[in-house]
């Protein structure tokens, strides 16, 4: 963190907090922003999980980018940790694995400003069964 030598010094660090709390916490209406969720368990965080979310953060306000970014516990895809869920507005959430701060810039440039499908999704894996059917 940089030092604080000056009250204009403290009115800048004061808003860049205020603009990193704000994309995270927009908690009045979620599903109206794009969501992402960050694995911050001990194996995210051992991986580098903390400069992702961080570059989420930055990148968001670099780009004018309206999200929240939170954090979360263990997702259960450890073997592909840094790893983070991104939910578009009326869309099923994607999770994306193996990140580093340059496939988060690929994330907000690609997949949540234009919709495009990049490299890195982790498939669903798994199915709800009913047990009607069984």
């Amino acid at each position: 963190m940089a030092k604080v030598k000056s009250l204009e010094d403290l009115k800048k660090l004061k808003t860049q907090l205020e603009n990193n709390l704000n994309l995270r916490e927009k908690s009045d209406n979620p599903d109206g922003y794009v969501q992402v969720k960050v694995a911050m368990a001990t194996c995210g965080i051992a991986a580098g999980a903390r400069d992702v979310m961080n570059r989420f953060i930055e990148k968001a306000n670099e780009e004018k980018v309206d999200l929240i970014v939170t954090q979360t516990g263990c997702m259960g895809y450890c073997y592909a940790e840094p790893t983070a869920e991104v939910k578009l507005p009326g869309k099923d959430p994607i999770v994306f694995g193996y990140l580093n701060p340059q496939k988060v810039d690929e994330i907000i440039d690609k997949y949540i400003k234009n919709g495009e499908l990049i490299e890195g999704i982790i498939p669903v894996n798994y199915q709800t069964i009913d047990k009607d059917n069984i």
